[in-house]
């Protein structure tokens, strides 16, 4: 980027509230020799659950996702209402591994750390990191590779 004395602060304002609006994690503008990157961090959301304050029996473990075409679970609601659900943040395309030849960030079973990187969902050509909300082991998972998402959908569930 060229030294330039006067930066359009008003225009990084105005990109930085385009990005916070429209949701995305990024964006860059370009004009001639000037080139201008807004980047927004992404916090994953942590979900607090009050424990009940008196005693009950021992829950039944969640339904197993039904089988859907081709074996891979059916999409949808199976696992929305869980506590320890992962919920797509925006709409785009998941991923399971960061390359089609490469292993797949975690599997049924994996232990996961807090803020471990779990999945990828695209969106606008942009790779946004989907990561573990808190530590747990991966009991299920909602998605197959390269599947388009919707906001708040299920992806997979730590428990």
């Amino acid at each position: 980027m060229p030294k330039n004395d006067s930066i359009d602060s008003d225009l990084v304002r105005e990109l930085a509230n385009l990005v916070t609006e429209t949701g995305l994690s990024e964006i860059e503008v370009e004009k001639g020799d000037l080139r201008i990157r807004v980047v927004r961090r992404i916090e994953p959301v942590t979900v607090q659950v009050a424990a009940p304050s008196a005693p009950v029996a021992a829950a039944a473990p969640p339904p197993a996702p039904l089988p859907g075409p081709g074996g891979a679970p059916e999409r949808g609601k199976a696992g929305a209402g869980h506590p320890g659900a992962v919920l797509s943040p925006m709409v785009g395309t998941a991923y399971r591994r960061p390359s089609p030849d490469a292993k797949a960030f975690v599997d049924v079973g994996s232990k996961v750390e807090a803020g471990e990187k779990v999945l990828l969902v695209e969106a606008m050509k942009t790779f946004n990191e989907i990561v573990a909300p808190r530590a747990g082991t991966v009991t299920a998972i909602f998605i197959e590779d390269g599947q388009p998402v919707e906001f708040g959908e299920p992806l997979l569930v730590i428990e």
